[in-house]
Formats: structure tokens, sequence, C-alpha cells
């Protein structure tokens, strides 16, 4: 697996940094790349981002992890919707110029902000995105599951990936559950036991937190092969 550091162009003439994981000969590339984006409260490099990133290109999928404008300038407050669907879009074209390998199709991945903002992007039909991965679902607000955000996801229609904590507070699992049986698209959930919003567990727990990442990258792949 090789890393090439790359500068994606914006609409605007506005610029943002990415980390392309592409496979090593001994594991060819397949035709399927990954967008990977952060949540709000990190960026590219968060230690869960690099390692699904990374392992993706080991796995043979080509995967482009990137900043959203905000956190390449070193703000703390997120984008405004708009700049973020430009970013994807932005990050998207990017792979299908195939500068650095032949991509028939994109997946698009995201921690929690990231991924939600790919997903209505998805159910509106302005991200080609061929499926769906959420690396923690910001279903509602913290400590608030009354209020779910999930009014665009009976609008999708390309398979989806959800992980998610036991402990998340952004994410009560037997609400995602009940959100997930009114789906129309193919969906599948992998459950980190002793998990909050970004998979960090207890000291009680059985697991390292490296095993967690390698936990949900083997699942993450096994289901990118099985995608039809």
């Amino acid at each position: 697996m090789t890393n090439i550091d790359v500068t994606i162009p914006l609409e605007g003439g506005e610029y943002v940094s990415g980390v392309f994981s592409l496979p090593s000969r001994s594991a060819p590339a397949s035709g399927t790349a990954v967008a990977v984006a952060h949540g709000a409260g990190n960026d590219m490099t968060a230690p869960l981002i690099v390692s699904f990133a990374e392992g993706l290109g080991r796995a043979g999928f080509p995967a482009l992890r990137f900043n959203f404008p905000y956190r390449e300038r070193g703000k703390r407050a997120p984008d405004s919707q708009k700049t973020l669907e430009k970013t994807w879009r932005a990050v998207c074209r990017y792979l299908e110029e195939g500068v650095h390998c032949p991509v028939e199709r994109i997946v698009a991945a995201g921690k929690s902000m990231g991924g939600r903002v790919a997903s209505q992007m998805t159910a509106g039909g302005s991200l080609p995105s061929a499926g769906l991965v959420f690396l923690g679902y910001p279903l509602h607000r913290p400590g608030n599951p009354e209020q779910l955000r999930d009014a665009h996801l009976y609008d999708i229609a390309v398979p989806m990936l959800f992980f998610a904590g036991t402990r998340d507070s952004l994410c009560h699992l037997e609400r995602l559950r009940e959100v997930l049986e009114r789906l129309k698209a193919p969906w599948r959930l992998e459950v980190i036991e002793g998990g909050d919003h970004s998979f960090n567990l207890p000291r009680s727990a059985s697991l390292t937190e490296a095993e967690v990442r390698d936990d949900i990258l083997q699942h993450t792949v096994e289901w990118l092969r099985q995608l039809p």
C-alpha cells in the first residue's frame, strides 16, 4: 500500500488536502474506490480515519481521505451544508478523473457528519455513490432520541453499512434498528459492544481500540466485496 498526498480543487478556486491510499502490486486495485470523510470534531488524521483508509488500500480498495475546508484552515466550527456538499462533489470528481488509478464506482464513507452529508446528497441524487458506509451515524442530538435525522434515509437506493456503538449518545441503538427496518435499500448493521460515538471503549472492555478498528475494517472489506 502506498500513500500519496493530493490536493483537491473545489469550485471557486479553493483547495483541500487529501491522502490517497493505493493498493500495492500484490493486491491489485479494485474498480471500487472509497472516499472517506471525517467527522465534525476531527480531520483526516484522526486514527480511525487513517487506519480505515490505509486498511482499505492494503485490501485492494483505493481510498481517498480528505479534509473539509474548515479543518484545512484550522477552524473548529464546521462549514455550511453548502460547502460540505461542494467538497464531497469535488472529491468524487477527483476520483472519477482516475489520475492515480482507474475508478469504476465510488463508495462514500464517513464519520458522523461526513457520512450524514454523503447520505443526504445520495438521497437527493447529487452524489454518485454506489454505497454508503457510516462510521457512527448521528441519528439524533446527544441524549435526544425522540428527534431523529432519518427522513432522507428512506429515499436512498444504494446499499448501506452502519457501524454503531452501544454507548453512542448520538445514535440510540434501538431507535436505529427501528429506522433500518423501514429502509428500502439493502442495509447491514455491525454493533460495537461498549463503543461510544467514536468507538472508544471503557477500560473494562475485552478488546483494544486497535482491535475494534481492525474489526470495522474487516467487516467493510467483506461488505465491499459483496456489493452488487
